[in-house]
C-alpha cells in the first residue's frame, strides 16, 4: 500500500487514526476534504468524533468499503426494502450501548456516510416498534413532563395513529 492510500484522521481527543483512503472516502465530508487538500501528510481532523466513536465508524467502513457508493437510485431501491431491516452484520456491528449507539449516530451524520446514520436510524426505530411511550419513555430514560390532562388531549388528537 503507497502512502497515497493511506491517510491520518485526528479524533477530537488528539488520537491520530491511520485508515485507507477509499475507506475514509465513505465519508463525503472526509471525501470533498480529501479532494480540497489534494496531497497532504498531515492529519484530518474530526473535531466532533472521539477516537472511540471514530474507530467504531471506521469498522464500519472498512465492511462496507467496496459497497457501492450512496446515490439516488440506491437510495430509492433501499427505500423499497422494508424501512427497518437491518443487514446481519450491521445488526451485530450496532449491538451496542446507548451512548455509543447515539454517538455513532451524530459521527455518520456529521461525517456524511448516510448508509451508516440509515442503519442507526433503524436501531433506533427497531428499539421503540410496537413499543407504548411509557416502555419508550423507560427504554431512553425520558421523564414525562405532560400532566395526565395533556397526555389524553395528546392520545385523543392522535387517534388515528393507533389504527
Amino acid at each position: 500500500m503507497s502512502s497515497e492510500d493511506v491517510i491520518k484522521l485526528a479524533s477530537s481527543d488528539g488520537v491520530e487514526i491511520t485508515v485507507e483512503r477509499v475507506v475514509a472516502e465513505r465519508s463525503m465530508l472526509i471525501k470533498h476534504l480529501l479532494d480540497d487538500l489534494g496531497k497532504t501528510e498531515e492529519a484530518v481532523p474530526i473535531p466532533n468524533v472521539n477516537e472511540s466513536v471514530l474507530n467504531k465508524v471506521i469498522e464500519w467502513c472498512v465492511h462496507h468499503k467496496n459497497d457501492p457508493p450512496s446515490t439516488d437510485e440506491n437510495e430509492s431501491e433501499n427505500n423499497r426494502r422494508k424501512t427497518t431491516d437491518i443487514d446481519e452484520w450491521d445488526q451485530k456491528f450496532m449491538q451496542v450501548d446507548q451512548e455509543m449507539l447515539f454517538e455513532i449516530i451524530l459521527a455518520a451524520n456529521y461525517l456524511d456516510i448516510k448508509p451508516l446514520l440509515d442503519v442507526g436510524c433503524k436501531t433506533v426505530a427497531n428499539m421503540i416498534k410496537g413499543k407504548s411511550p411509557e416502555e419508550i419513555r423507560k427504554t431512553f430514560n425520558i421523564q414525562n413532563d405532560f400532566t395526565p390532562e395533556e397526555e389524553d388531549q395528546i392520545r385523543r388528537e392522535n387517534e388515528w395513529a393507533e389504527e
